[in-house]
């Protein structure tokens, strides 16, 4: 896969800040929402919401249509599956590492069962 590195960078650059994700994770629930509606949840200013939506547009991740007064917001996942495409080349590194966290994670939790039957056949 070719992948533009400026393209890329700017992707994860404006993933890290978490109000632009909080943003990212509304618009994926919703089909498209209004700058108002979008900003409602959130603890900071109008102006400051516009920024965030600035960034999100360079990036690529966020798409805006007006239609009349109103300005539309809608998710545009294509710079996220590059990102993730990118991401899916260092799988192998940490994939075999999470699958021995949920094998641990299992045998913990089976051993606690355990001991809760015992402990209840005890008590009997």
């Amino acid at each position: 896969m070719n992948y533009r590195p400026r393209d890329l960078d700017r992707v994860f650059a404006t993933l890290s800040d978490p109000t632009r994700r909080a943003i990212l994770a509304r618009l994926a629930r919703e089909e498209s929402l209004s700058i108002t509606a979008l900003a409602e949840p959130f603890s900071i200013k109008l102006p400051a919401v516009m920024k965030h939506l600035d960034v999100l547009g360079d990036a690529g991740l966020i798409t805006r249509s007006k239609h009349g007064r109103t300005v539309q917001v809608r998710l545009s996942p294509a710079p996220l599956r590059k990102a993730t495409e990118w991401l899916r080349r260092y799988e192998r590194f940490w994939s075999p590492a999470l699958d021995r966290l949920a094998a641990h994670a299992e045998r913990k939790e089976a051993e606690a069962q355990a001991a809760e039957v015992m402990a209840k056949g005890k008590a009997r």
